[in-house]
């Protein structure tokens, strides 16, 4: 597994992963910014993601980080062509302004989990990163693009979001900018690819991709490296989507 780390954690990974959008940026609140919207559409074909993330930088003129703060309510018109499978306009619109709540309220995203950090975990963090960024009025619907570990979720797209913003990897793929969140407190964004290998792998025996079978995981993961577990993501995910392993 080490090696696979090694073999796929390597700069020649974001040729193909969403992971390059902010890699566009050299900002620490533009890389941020955009990761994190970039993270909330990463479902479904991979091009497809990177192509309407990238749609999306460019409908906040390439700055993410002065759209977000400046922004007033007739800029947001400019997002109404947007759309990437449900997340549509109005998701996009509501996403900028809990964004600029959590900046203007909260010392930004690195502030939520750097304070609700428990039990050298991020879970609960997310939960409370749920609950203050739709503080703002929204629909309903819109809720569900944040996923909430405490109700259930692996939430897939934010630890991989946390991956990218916290860990040093000293490879160019992840950011590590986030200094006051411990990379051992991350934990594996848990999709079909990574469940499957960590079942073949006989690593959870959990047969849904939910909260429980990512506690699993983690509690392995952490035994090989317990300073840095979700290093071995890009082991997982390698051999899933690269290898075919754990494929029905």
């Amino acid at each position: 597994m080490d090696n696979k780390v090694e073999q796929y954690n390597h700069p020649k990974f974001l040729e193909e992963d969403p992971i390059q959008i902010p890699h566009t940026y050299s900002s620490k609140e533009d890389i941020e910014i955009s990761a994190f919207l970039t993270a909330t559409i990463a479902w479904g074909n991979r091009k497809s993601i990177i192509k309407n993330a990238s749609r999306m930088m460019e409908l906040m003129d390439n700055a993410p980080s002065e759209f977000i703060r400046m922004h007033q309510e007739s800029d947001l018109q400019q997002l109404q062509p947007f759309v990437h499978r449900t997340f549509n306009a109005n998701d996009f619109q509501t996403f900028v302004r809990g964004l600029k709540h959590i900046y203007q309220n909260y010392d930004g995203l690195e502030g939520i989990f750097r304070d609700h950090t428990v039990d050298d975990t991020l879970q609960p963090a997310i939960s409370v990163l749920k609950k203050k960024f739709f503080e703002i009025p929204h629909q309903a619907r819109t809720t569900k693009h944040i996923s909430d570990p405490l109700k259930g979720s692996s939430a897939k797209r934010l630890n991989m979001f946390l991956r990218w913003m916290v860990r040093q990897d000293q490879c160019g793929v992840d950011f590590g900018i986030w200094h006051s969140v411990k990379a051992s407190s991350l934990s594996c964004p848990l999709d079909v690819h990574t469940g499957n290998v960590a079942r073949h792998l006989g690593l959870i025996k959990r047969k849904q991709n939910d909260a429980k079978a990512l506690a699993e995981l983690d509690a392995q993961l952490r035994k090989w490296d317990p300073a840095d577990p979700v290093k071995y993501d890009f082991a997982l995910f390698g051999l899933g989507v690269f290898e075919g392993w754990g494929a029905p």
